[in-house]
């Protein structure tokens, strides 16, 4: 058989490969508009009554944007008694300022700031975190990266799983507030892509992570997976938060609280390298779910199809279908259920924003090493990071 009989042999096969990932697609975007209904639709009661004391453990290193106001609004929460403790490494550390200033302004908020330099692992957070805990009065323990934004009723809200004593760690869901387009764009992924297939995977079963926008978890529980030294070398620390929990038998629960996530004006280079360093992470940690992500890549695999067929009107007729479907799912999900202005704004960029995250996907393939607050660092087996070596070294 010759060359060129063979290439046109394989044709047929690349063009069913293809229309699996496009109908694999329009099913996930289906499911997805299910998910997303069926979860915001539950009935979630409030309790005024259940009001257990909370520690909210607030890991800071240097200034988000709009930080007093983000770091503020956990001072004014419509709760009886919660404690926070601003945990800082660097005794230079211009958030200092900005936290002595909240201290100030929220006399009657038992507000504590912990500085202190010692390192458990490679994740600086996670130390930060194991520091600011020795403080911590409370039982349950609410942990939120520095530039989160919630309401009054934040804390009443999604205290209210833990009701259920089988319920170790309650997590939640964001929606992104971002200047500029290049944050915008990365905005527009987290709420149209990241966000629905959160919700599958819970529709699907009870979620076995959690995400750094929100953690509340009971002291016993982190004390069962070893506290925070047992993620102190993981980079995806608040993803461990959730998934060892639940391997000791703990209920992870998704909250239906969605919380403000305030990002930071970035450039292209900055975005594309930390979009690599969460792909390289999610890779190692999650390898058959990662290559499993192509299924749901049906902008892509869509225009794949119709170079392959030439321009049929299979071709046509499938990237129609998948494109619709794409858009629906992501004006459903994104606009209708979070509440997303960035992604009602940007909502007719999503197909560049794929094409984009494709050419991200198929790079976090290549490669181990991430650069991270001015590290460099490599990952290995299971997410774990480990300073860099010339052994180590690509």
């Amino acid at each position: 058989m010759g060359f060129t009989s063979f290439f046109n042999s394989q044709i047929p096969i690349i063009e069913l490969l293809l229309l699996i990932l496009c109908l694999s697609a329009i099913l996930f975007y289906c499911y997805s508009i299910y998910a997303a209904i069926a979860f915001f639709s539950q009935p979630h009661t409030i309790e005024p009554g259940f009001h257990p004391p909370i520690t909210i453990l607030k890991p800071i290193c240097g200034i988000d944007r709009d930080a007093e106001q983000n770091l503020a609004s956990f001072c004014q929460q419509d709760y009886p008694d919660y404690q926070i403790i601003f945990a800082v490494r660097d005794r230079q550390d211009p958030a200092i300022a900005v936290i002595a200033k909240i201290i100030q302004q929220f006399p009657d908020v038992d507000i504590h700031l912990v500085v202190s330099d010692r390192i458990i692992g490679a994740n600086l957070k996670v130390s930060n975190l194991a520091n600011a805990v020795t403080a911590a009065k409370h039982e349950i323990l609410l942990i939120a990266d520095s530039d989160i934004r919630v309401g009054k009723d934040y804390l009443q809200r999604v205290i209210q799983p833990l009701k259920d004593e089988k319920v170790g760690v309650v997590t939640c869901l964001y929606r992104s507030l971002a200047p500029g387009w290049v944050t915008s764009l990365e905005a527009l992924g987290t709420s149209t892509d990241f966000h629905p297939s959160i919700l599958v995977s819970n529709q699907l079963e009870d979620i076995k992570f959690a995400f750094g926008s929100t953690i509340v978890i009971r002291k016993q529980a982190l004390e069962a997976i070893g506290g925070f030294e047992a993620i102190a070398d993981y980079l995806a620390d608040d993803f461990q938060l959730g998934y060892l929990p639940a391997q000791a038998g703990y209920k992870v629960v998704l909250s239906n609280y969605i919380v403000d996530h305030v990002l930071a004006t970035s450039t292209l280079a900055q975005t594309i390298q930390r979009q690599i360093r969460w792909a390289r992470c999610i890779r190692v940690s999650r390898p058959w779910g990662y290559v499993g992500l192509l299924f749901t890549y049906g902008t892509v695999t869509s225009l794949l199809l119709l170079l392959a067929t030439g321009g049929s009107i299979l071709g046509w007729t499938l990237l129609a279908i998948t494109w619709v479907m794409r858009l629906l799912m992501s004006w459903i999900v994104a606009v209708k259920m979070l509440n997303d202005q960035v992604a009602k704004k940007f909502f007719w960029v999503i197909p560049v924003r794929d094409l984009f995250h494709f050419a991200i996907w198929c790079n976090g393939f290549v490669g181990s090493t991430i650069a991270w607050r001015g590290q460099k660092l490599k990952l290995i087996k299971g997410g774990k990071l480990a300073a860099m070596t010339a052994d180590l070294a690509n």
